[in-house]
Formats: structure tokens, C-alpha cells, sequence
């Protein structure tokens, strides 16, 4: 069995406190929040009445995608997917093919729940009414799963696999590691990998109504996000998509390309929903399968992870999480890995959270710092019998870090890591 190199050249981000690498990576070192308050679901009677979304504007969209998509394209979630997507491969020095189909090159992109985000908005009432000659030829594609990949593959002309995974709240961090696998094994040099999340009052209505929103922080929308903190409210619900391009290592070099890290290893496991695990709750055991299972698969010991990202949605998860992982590590107090949690400056963008993070994640490691946790006024107690204080930053370190792991925890009782090292200090 071929066991390929794989490495990290190229990443593009859209997300609420920053749109494109170099606004997202200055937000996130200075512990910059993008939650704002939505008036409007105080008028639909929504408990939360933040969120995280991008600010786009129709002639941003038009200078930046090609225009069948900027002028057609109404699915927002697809348009974070396509502005991210151009931006990491344009990263990564790759070409927009406008002929034929590159054989070499494919893609695992994926997506929460699209057709929330743009079918019920505008489509149904058409249908109801007797109007759906009126829908047009894009309907489908954007409410489809797979809408996100699909433009992709239409704008760049891959020639390889293009899967669409929809997991839930792993579906970013999935992506990678299907990608990473994929190359791994030699059946591609390239795949554009990572996840969209739409946003808006349907699929933000469906989390309200299950009462697991913040909505005590309405008034102060930027400290909503409340990750690692004594006081987690509920998670903020966001928008946005990450992409990272993934690529032989031989091919990388070859081209002479820049390379952020090397993907050593990934894991996706279930619990089952059995001994604890549900359709909202994570089985212990099945969690700590997949982080050791991620590490067994990286070749490396827990005691090299120096950083982990983690799921982190800011509700009482959070003090579970941190006791999977210590557990799972071996590892507590001091000796325990730094972590951080970036949900606290964007919200949990669902399908997209993954790939978001693990940019995040991947962005510290590159310029050799490791970004803030923000909202923390006073750490959970119980993280605090696990873990040292110092090793959940409130301030931006500046520290070099080897490896990291990103943890992503799904509905579903689904679980993926991916562990990525840094390659400038290989």
C-alpha cells in the first residue's frame, strides 16, 4: 500500500472577523470576535439574537468569482465555499484551468445543511403557489449537499474525485482527512479539501428552537462566545467556509511551492450513541478512540502534541471535551498541550467550523504563535482540575509549535482529529 507524504500549500478563509487569509490571521492574533447582533431575529422572536456573519458586498463578490457565479448565485453558503476555494488554490500558485480537466487534481469539499440556507428562503413559496416554472436552472444545484464542490469543480475543472461529505459539525476537519487518504494512497497529487456552512434565520431558527443558542449575551454580542469559560451560555451560530489545499509532498517540491505544514495523520470514528453517546451527545470512549486512533495513525506519541484546537462550542461540552482528551493523552496540569478554541472570535459555523479552525490552527503554527481564547473573565472549575492555566492563553503567545491536532466533535456522536506538523521546523 503507496503511503504518500501529504502537505498543506495553499488555504482560503471567509469568515466573520475576516475575509481572506491575511484579514483572518490578524484578527485572530489580536483576539478580534466577529459576532454581531441580528435585529431581525428579535422581530421573529428568536431567543439568540447573535451571530457570525460574513460582510459581503455584490461588487466584493464581483470582482472575486467569475460571473455566473457572483450574479446567480444567491446560496451563501456556496458563495463562502467558491471565495474560499479560489482563494486557497490561487495560495497554493495552482492555475484556474478554463479548457480541460486537471487528472491530477480533485476535491472533498462539504457542507452542513445548504438547502436550509437557500431552498426554504426563497424557492418554496414559489412551489406552493404554483410557480416553479419560476425556480430556474440553479435551484437544485444550490440546494443540494454536494452544491458546494460541484460550483468548485465548475469554476476550477478538477479531473479526479470530488466528494461531497456532510457530517455535521466535523464535516470541515472530515473533508481534510478524506483528502489527505485519497493522496496517501496515490490516487491523486492534489485535493482542494474543507467545508461551508450557510447562515441566516432557518438554520439558526432550528438550533433556537432546541434552546442550546446563547441568548444571554444578546446586548454584548462579541463576549457571546464563552469557550473553556465559568459561564458557557450556548454556542453562537455562524457562517462561513474554509478551504486548504492538500498535495504530494514530491509534487510540492517540484513546484518549488510554498508549504504551511504536513499532514501526519487523521482519525473519524462514531460512539455508536451508545454509553452516553446521542444525536447530541458525545460517547466518551468513542472520543478518545479517535484522538488515539489519530495518533497512532501520525506515527507520533500524545507527548509531541504541543497545541490542540479544539471543538470548544462554548456550552457544557466543553468541560467534557477537555476530560476526553486528557484522558485520552494521558496528559494534565502543566504537561497538558496548549489549547485554544477559535469559536470564541467566530462562532460555530457548523459545516464549515473544521476547515475554519484548522486554518486558524495551521496560520499560528506558520507565524509561530498561538492565538488567544477570548471571553474568558474565569476558567470552567472542572478545566481548571485538568488542565493549567497557562496552557489556555488569553493573550497571544508567541511560541513556536511542532504539532498540533484539530479536534472536531459532531451531531451525530461523530468524531474526527487531524494532526498536522509544522514544516519550517522539520
Amino acid at each position: 500500500m503507496l503511503n504518500k507524504r501529504v502537505v498543506i500549500t495553499g488555504m482560503g478563509v471567509v469568515a466573520c472577523n475576516g475575509i481572506g487569509l491575511a484579514e483572518f490571521n490578524n484578527a485572530i492574533s489580536k483576539g478580534k470576535s466577529g459576532i454581531t447582533y441580528w435585529p431581525e431575529h428579535e422581530e421573529l422572536g428568536f431567543r439568540c439574537l447573535v451571530g457570525g456573519s460574513p460582510t459581503l458586498t455584490q461588487s466584493f463578490l464581483d470582482d472575486k468569482l467569475p460571473a455566473y457565479i457572483a450574479k446567480k448565485i444567491t446560496n451563501q453558503g456556496i458563495l463562502y465555499a467558491c471565495l474560499a476555494g479560489i482563494e486557497a488554490w490561487e495560495d497554493a500558485g495552482l492555475q484556474i484551468l478554463s479548457k480541460e480537466a486537471d487528472r491530477d487534481s480533485g476535491a472533498a469539499f462539504g457542507a452542513g445543511a445548504l438547502g436550509l440556507d437557500s431552498f426554504i428562503t426563497s424557492k418554496t413559496n414559489l412551489i406552493d403557489t404554483g410557480n416553479h416554472k419560476m425556480l430556474g436552472t440553479n435551484s437544485i444545484p444550490q440546494s443540494m449537499s454536494s452544491g458546494s464542490s460541484a460550483f468548485l469543480n465548475q469554476i476550477i475543472g478538477f479531473g479526479n474525485r470530488v466528494m461531497s461529505n456532510s457530517s455535521a459539525c466535523i464535516t470541515g476537519s472530515e473533508a481534510v482527512s478524506q483528502g489527505f487518504e485519497w493522496i496517501r494512497r496515490g490516487k491523486a497529487k492534489r485535493m482542494l479539501c474543507g467545508g461551508t456552512e450557510g447562515d441566516g434565520r432557518y438554520i439558526w431558527g432550528g438550533f433556537d428552537a432546541m434552546r442550546i443558542l446563547c441568548s444571554s449575551y444578546n446586548d454584548e454580542p462579541e463576549r457571546a462566545s464563552r469557550s473553556l469559560s465559568s459561564n458557557p451560555m450556548g454556542f453562537v451560530p455562524a457562517g462561513g467556509a474554509g478551504a486548504l489545499v492538500l498535495e504530494e509532498l514530491d509534487t510540492a517540491l517540484d513546484r518549488n511551492a510554498t508549504i504551511y505544514g504536513e499532514v501526519l495523520g487523521s482519525f473519524t470514528n462514531t460512539g455508536g450513541q451508545r454509553n452516553g453517546g446521542s444525536i447530541t451527545a458525545a460517547n466518551p470512549s468513542g472520543v478518545t478512540g479517535c484522538i488515539k486512533g489519530c495518533i497512532d495513525d501520525a506515527g507520533i506519541s500524545a507527548n509531541d502534541i504541543d497545541l490542540i484546537n479544539g471543538h470548544l462550542t462554548s456550552t457544557k461540552g466543553d468541560v467534557i471535551e477537555i476530560n476526553n482528551i486528557a484522558n485520552a493523552l494521558g496528559r494534565e496540569g502543566e504537561d497538558f498541550p496548549y489549547i485554544n478554541a477559535t469559536k470564541s472570535m467566530v462562532g460555530h459555523a457548523i459545516g464549515g467550523a473544521g476547515a475554519i479552525e484548522m486554518i486558524a490552527m495551521v496560520l499560528g503554527m506558520h507565524h509561530n504563535y498561538i492565538h488567544p481564547n477570548i471571553n474568558i473573565d474565569e476558567l470552567h472549575p472542572s478545566i481548571k482540575k485538568r488542565v493549567c492555566e497557562k496552557k489556555i492563553p488569553t493573550q497571544k503567545i508567541n511560541e513556536k509549535v511542532d504539532v498540533a491536532m484539530k479536534a472536531n466533535f459532531g451531531f451525530g456522536d461523530l468524531n474526527c482529529c487531524v494532526i498536522i506538523k509544522n514544516w519550517k521546523n522539520l
